[in-house]
């Protein structure tokens, strides 16, 4: 069993579920690798055993059978970074607040491995978006995809800018509003939610535009294969706006045709039979939580 270990901090600087999921890597022998700076952060406070390390851009390949991520989602968004396209499925241990990526009470961590190696677990495949910038990506390099959402919004300003939207070439409208929220069905339960998009079950094969605090009450949400390019281009009173691939960020000029559809490969999320996204809504967002039930 060959397991990689990423995390960016420690709430209190606990560190105890850490400590644990080692311990139970350890009883069955498993090869551990733990992010080059993750390491220095534990050391700081535990003594390691001499694990193999990995960065962004090496260490890791497809012979991972499991990478954990410790933290909230947007850790778990970060480690989607170093996974990529190479088919390790995730895993997340929610020591943050909402938790529906990092699934796993910190509390239950060595059934992470027990549970895996029982085979109490299946495999989900999500998709992604990603942004072609009139065929250069150079502002986001390599990392031009997202898991949640592509999100188009304004800057340096408190006017709406106009985004002008076409669907497999075809013009569906131009959101006169603060911005635009590209979302995969994974994403459907984060910035969309809050800005009124539907929750959609993450392996159903759709995408969501939802506009930002839309100046029109006849602009929704709109579900659409995931299979649509979708075109965008920006006006405004600025010369810029923001363009954000998850936690990623850029600065884009108005009037660049965007390019966004869904990527050519998908990342692979660790469900464990005791855990599960209709569980995860009940217990995150209290559904079923009314007296009548």
């Amino acid at each position: 069993m060959k397991v990689a270990i990423y995390g960016q901090s420690f709430p209190g600087n606990d560190i105890t579920c850490v400590i644990e999921l080692l311990d139970e890597l350890e009883k069955v022998n498993a090869e551990i690798s733990i992010e080059a700076d993750f390491v220095n952060l534990i050391s700081e406070i535990y003594t390691l055993k001499g694990h193999q390390t990995f960065t962004l851009n090496k260490g890791l390949d497809g012979s991972f059978d499991m990478f954990v991520s410790f933290g909230g989602d947007g850790t778990m968004l970060r480690a989607v970074t170093y996974v990529r396209n190479l088919d390790i499925p995730i895993v997340g241990v929610n020591t943050g607040r909402l938790g529906f990526l990092s699934t796993f009470k910190k509390e239950d961590v060595r059934k992470v491995v027990t549970e895996f190696v029982a085979g109490s677990f299946s495999i989900e495949e999500r998709s992604l978006v990603e942004i072609c910038l009139n065929q250069d990506v150079a502002e986001f390099g390599d990392l031009n995809f997202a898991l949640n959402e592509i999100t188009i919004s304004r800057k340096d300003t408190t006017s709406m800018i106009t985004v002008e939207t076409y669907l497999n070439g075809e013009y569906l409208t131009s959101y006169w509003a603060d911005g635009l929220i590209v979302s995969t069905p994974t994403g459907s339960t984060g910035y969309s939610l809050s800005c009124g998009g539907p929750v959609i079950a993450p392996t159903t094969k759709s995408l969501v535009l939802t506009p930002i605090a839309p100046h029109n009450l006849n602009a929704r949400p709109f579900v659409i294969p995931d299979n649509t390019e979708i075109r965008l281009k920006v006006y405004g009173r600025e010369e810029n706006h923001l363009v954000s691939l998850d936690s990623r960020i850029a600065t884009i000029p108005n009037e660049k045709e965007i390019v966004v559809k869904k990527s050519d490969f998908t990342i692979k999320m660790v469900e464990y039979k005791s855990e599960s996204f209709l569980k995860t809504l009940r217990n995150k967002m209290l559904w079923g939580e009314d007296k009548r039930n």
